[in-house]
């Protein structure tokens, strides 16, 4: 691996929590700088796939994940090299800036700051507070010396209130406010479920939305200052990561309102490794496309449980297709739908059925954050012994959630057994990111290709 410098003009948008408006903000930023020309790159802190559908669609250009635990340091500065071609990055932070792993600031949105030498703009909820602002953002900006906060944006306050204070802020803190956002009417909010947002196919209207935003954030920032802070940022430095074409290959991925979330670098990845990918759709297609692999990514399928049950012909396909060795990978929402059904309010609604088990719909988290996950057996992605970091955050359980892998909670002795993994198949809850262990991805394609070769007289 090769050491490279790259200027990169970049700013962060972090918060004291979720919930603040980030994203609301972030998707005000990006809209407003691809109006000014100037060609802004999305980026999310942590695992979260919702939020940059929303980047995606706003800028109409991939957003992409920068998460420390299931990547590390060296990884996530490459990633944010290389997709952030030109222009300026905006960086979304995760929860509050200071929350990591367990009651730690690892793999923090603090910490991707200082692993990427990006400036901060800390956002604050300004409703009801006066000078007890001063206290928060001095408390964000003196919990660690080396906070990296260079902004403040204040929140749901209006023009009149934001000018009042400003002095007094700036004076007790000593760090300039850049801005203000008035508090939004309801149309100009995104909506939440089990999972956060809801996605951003869902909102029919949200360029119209961005554009209101945008038009909003041009008249309450300030702009040189908030460009000044991006463009100071200083030269990032990465390494290089050269990855070889394994085999030209096809893996279908599922990708509709019911199955959507994917790392773009990971999909990226497969391609650079020689994979085309073809997307199809479990709800309303009735047949796979050409393919030597299957990837089904994590979403909603209960939302659209009857729409997918009722695709009988999909789903023998796919259940024929696997059982005949097909390569494929299931997350979380794609391994529910290979379960034999989805229950919900003690309804049985019939799925691929690959698995004798049962996804069975809660109330409540089932697991949720961060796991190292460690293979039991030689399978599809993984040897014996071989780890990936990766996360879980699902309301569903299944009664066979499989015993291939070993899944440890990071700063914590708690761990259990997961994952259904064979030569073909890998399915589970854990979301991976493939740029976590890129053998796991190689081993995919290989696979398919495998798959071709074999089949290639009967397709």
């Amino acid at each position: 691996m090769d050491t490279n410098t790259k200027t990169l003009p970049r700013l962060m948008i972090t918060a004291a929590g979720s919930g603040s408006g980030k994203t609301t903000i972030t998707c005000a930023l990006l809209r407003a700088l691809l109006q000014k020309n100037m060609q802004p790159a999305a980026f999310k802190c942590g695992p979260d796939y919702i939020d940059p559908m929303f980047h995606s669609r706003v800028i109409g250009a991939p957003s992409r994940n920068l998460d420390l635990f299931m990547l590390g340091a060296d990884k996530c500065r490459y990633l944010l090299a290389k997709n952030a071609t030109q222009g300026i990055a905006v960086l979304e932070g995760v929860m509050g800036y200071y929350d990591g792993v367990s009651t730690s600031t690892q793999a923090s949105s603090y910490e991707l700051a200082k692993a990427t030498s990006t400036p901060v703009i800390l956002l604050v909820n300004a409703k009801g507070a006066a000078l007890s602002l001063a206290a928060t953002i001095k408390g964000f900006m003196q919990f660690r010396t080396d906070s990296n906060i260079q902004g403040v944006i204040l929140n749901n306050i209006n023009k009149g209130v934001f000018d009042f204070y400003k002095q007094a802020l700036e004076n007790e803190c000593g760090v300039p406010l850049l801005g203000y956002f008035p508090p939004l009417p309801p149309e100009d909010t995104f909506a939440s479920r089990h999972l956060g947002l809801v996605t951003a196919a869902e909102i029919d209207n949200l360029r119209e939305i961005a554009d209101r935003l945008a038009k909003v954030a041009i008249q309450t920032l300030d702009w040189d200052k908030l460009l000044s802070i991006a463009q100071q940022a200083p030269a990032l430095s990465y390494q290089t990561y050269t990855i070889d074409k394994v085999a030209a290959v096809k893996i279908a991925v599922a990708a509709d309102k019911a199955f959507c979330f994917y790392y773009q670098d990971s999909l990226q990845l497969l391609q650079e490794l020689g994979a085309q990918l073809i997307e199809f759709s479990p709800l309303t297609d009735s047949s796979l496309p050409d393919c030597d692999g299957l990837y089904l990514g994590g979403g909603y399928p209960e939302l659209y449980a009857d729409k997918l049950s009722a695709n009988t012909v999909l789903r023998k396909q796919i259940k024929d297709k696997l059982a005949q060795g097909m390569p494929c990978i299931a997350e979380c929402g794609g391994f529910m739908y290979l379960n034999d059904s989805i229950v919900q309010d003690n309804q049985a609604t019939p799925m691929v059925g690959i698995f004798n088990s049962q996804a069975i719909m809660g109330n409540k988290l089932s697991r949720f954050g961060y796991i190292t996950l460690t293979s039991n057996n030689d399978n599809l992605l993984a040897k014996c012994g071989e780890s990936i970091n990766a996360h879980e955050f699902h309301y569903s359980d299944s009664t066979d959630n499989g015993t291939a892998f070993n899944a440890a909670k990071p700063l914590s002795k708690r761990s259990w057994e997961c994952v259904h993994a064979t030569p073909s198949i890998f399915a589970g809850y854990p979301h991976l990111h493939l740029w976590g262990n890129i053998e796991f991805a190689r081993r995919f394609v290989a696979k398919c290709h495998e798959y071709h070769v074999a089949h290639a007289n009967h397709i």
